[in-house]
């Protein structure tokens, strides 16, 4: 397996094709909106088995909406604090707690605490991509669904109707921008 080439783009480095690398996060191509910032680790190449991201989350901001899919989703809190949203049931998050997601659970995490939490989301992608006649990764369209919690709604979380439309699930969320990485997202 050759190794993939990183480029230097405006906002940080990123893989640029095919085969393994070694990137550290604060040298990497993050995406950023008021509240929340993503490392999606994959870059311009494609990962087609697990979805892999490093999430900043200020207390408070939602890292999704509540949710399920139909793959298994992980979580690990590696800094601070956090609510996890699960089936309805709200259970807080501290540093090194793991929450594993069987596919359909229905779930979301909300930054809490005082300061911001860094959370690793990994996602399994067996049933939501397929590849297209271009051989690229495209999107499924029976990926799981927004679904409606009174707990979630609460968190601004959650949205007002079922729906499988991720435009109209966070139609009132800013889209994030490229970013690079920002002095104090990420502890010492």
């Amino acid at each position: 397996m050759p190794e993939a080439p990183l480029e230097q783009t405006e906002h940080g480095r990123v893989a640029a094709g095919e085969g393994w690398f070694v990137l550290n996060a604060r040298d990497a191509r993050w995406r950023h909106r008021e509240g929340k910032a993503t490392l999606p680790f994959e870059g311009d190449a494609d990962f087609p088995q697990l979805g892999i991201n490093l999430i900043v989350l200020a207390p408070g901001e939602p890292m999704a909406m509540y949710h399920w899919e139909t793959d298994q989703e992980d979580f690990l809190v590696l800094w601070g604090e956090a609510l996890l949203i699960v089936e309805g049931q709200e259970r807080p998050l501290r540093r090194w707690d793991f929450v594993h997601c069987p596919p359909r659970t229905q779930h979301v995490i909300v930054g809490a605490g005082t300061e911001p939490c860094v959370v690793v989301a990994v996602g399994a992608r067996e049933h939501q991509t397929t590849r297209g006649p271009d051989g690229t990764l495209e999107w499924v369209s029976d990926w799981g669904s927004y679904t409606v919690d009174a707990a979630a709604l609460r968190h601004g979380a959650g949205v007002e109707e079922e729906t499988s439309d991720e435009e109209l699930a966070y139609a009132r969320i800013p889209d994030s921008e490229p970013s690079g990485y920002r002095e104090g997202w990420l502890p010492g």
